[in-house]
């Protein structure tokens, strides 16, 4: 058998079938499972992790040689774990004197060591899902299974999302209450919600306005769109409003004003170039407003208003972030270079809080400020050469494609993750699971160039 092989192109057989299957299955079932946010939903996909290494196995041994990716995408999650590991050496301060506990003191850098661990728990899992992702997702027909996937289930979501909330039901499936935040669908928090609406309305739109699809398929997209769109509008989220702007305009962006290959192939004769800009623009006005109306007539505009901070008076319209960022800077001043512990900011935010400390604050509600406080400047470091590692390879690859769904599938991607980006600055959306597998999904979709190898054809 030989390692380290360079991921390519290979006939399918059982192993790598299931094991498509599991990265499909994956970010469906951490969404259904309340996003991932329980312990025991970190057990299940471990073990779900476990399954994919022991198939990549399997068909290691069954093919002879070990194939995985070397994409550079990967080595930002690599050197995080490696930073986590470091966190949990044992050479720091324990900040108390000898005799206070009974115990003796964790002497880790990080503030809370347990929560690191776990934190580092989840990176290893998601790192297994993205190098298997990038790995096995290597065709056009996986990479179109797998949007249409993400397509389906994200209209499925925003439809019982809207429901659920239409009913008023007295917790999550009727089942699970959440006094002190407001669910929305399967999710505790009703922003991640919105945050996945983005994420999965992205690839539908780059789908809807893209070409290399029938048009009796578009039908069924545009019904995706505007279910999501009026799904996010009930969320109240702000940020969610506001990444979803940024979304529909990059689609538009790429769309029709990033030059595509001259050898792209399309159905059909090509309109006029203003026939269908106007086409297009009378179409995204009337949608729009139908979207609002909806949402107004189905009771979900108080709530839409309430968030943007127009029915009242003397509202902090930060809720509380101007203090919780300024408390950020501080920690970070005092952990410059590796960060007071991965997922510790509840922990530090306690420490430096110039409030009464009524209130523990778990998540600095931007992930950007979070990972400059737990991880340092080595930690922002990864986040930052990740996003430009992505938009470029992204960008790079879309003005590549040769084949006109898979361009698409790379507009409709790098457009959710920007979403995604642009709302990490107001909240956390991507410390939820399922939130991180999606995103990680797209961004195999996005900047994995095996996938424009149409290795056999079938129909769209």
């Amino acid at each position: 058998m030989s390692f380290f092989y360079e991921t390519q192109y290979s006939e399918p057989s059982r192993p790598t079938t299931a094991l498509f299957v599991l990265l499909c299955a994956m970010p469906i079932l951490t969404t259904l499972l309340f996003g991932g946010v329980d312990a025991i939903s970190l057990g299940i996909l471990s073990l779900i992790s476990g399954t994919i290494i022991c198939l990549w196995i399997a068909e290691s041994f069954r093919s002879g040689a070990f194939r995985f990716s070397t994409h550079l995408l990967l080595l930002p999650l690599l050197v995080l774990i490696a930073l986590g590991s470091i966190q949990l050496l044992p050479f720091g301060d324990p900040g108390v004197s000898p005799g206070v506990l009974s115990t003796e003191a964790t002497r880790a850098f990080s503030l809370d060591a347990f929560a690191t661990r776990f934190f580092i728990i989840n990176l290893c899992v998601c790192f297994i899902f993205f190098a298997a992702a990038f790995t096995f997702i290597d065709s056009k027909k996986r990479a179109r299974r797998v949007a249409y996937t993400i397509a389906i289930f994200g209209s499925i979501m925003a439809f019982f999302g809207v429901l659920q909330r239409l009913s008023d039901p007295e917790g999550i499936y009727g089942m699970r209450p959440t006094p002190q935040a407001i669910p929305f669908g399967p999710f505790v928090n009703q922003h991640h919600f919105a945050a996945m609406m983005e994420l999965t309305a992205g690839l539908v739109l780059g789908l809807l306005l893209g070409s290399g699809l029938k048009r009796d398929r578009k039908a069924f997209l545009l019904i995706a769109a505007i279910l999501m769109s009026i799904a996010l509008f009930f969320t109240g989220s702000r940020g969610g409003v506001i990444s979803f702007a940024g979304v529909i305009a990059f689609v538009t962006a790429a769309t029709y004003l990033l030059p595509a290959k001259k050898n792209t192939k399309r159905r059909g004769k090509e309109p006029d170039p203003k026939i269908h800009r106007l086409v297009f623009l009378t179409a995204a006005v009337a949608i729009s407003l139908l979207v609002i109306g909806l949402v107004f007539y189905l009771g979900a505009g108080d709530s839409l208003l309430r968030g943007f901070g127009f029915q009242e008076q003397y509202v902090d319209v930060s809720s509380g972030r101007i203090h919780i960022w300024k408390t950020g800077i501080d920690i970070f001043l005092a952990h410059p270079l590796i960060g007071s512990g991965l997922d510790t900011f509840g922990t530090a935010f306690s420490r430096f809080d110039t409030n009464s400390g009524a209130f523990r604050i778990e998540q600095a509600h931007n992930d950007y400020l979070q990972m400059l406080t737990d991880g340092g400047i080595i930690g922002f470091g990864c986040v930052a050469v990740f996003i430009w590692l992505l938009f470029s390879n992204g960008i790079r690859a879309v003005a590549r494609s040769t084949d006109a769904l898979i361009r698409s599938i790379r507009i409709g991607s790098l457009a959710g993750c920007l979403g995604i980006a642009i709302h990490s600055f107001f909240d956390f959306p991507l410390r939820t699971p399922s939130n991180a597998l999606f995103f990680l999904v797209l961004a195999v979709l996005a900047t994995n160039s095996t996938i424009n190898e149409d290795h056999g054809t079938s129909s769209n």
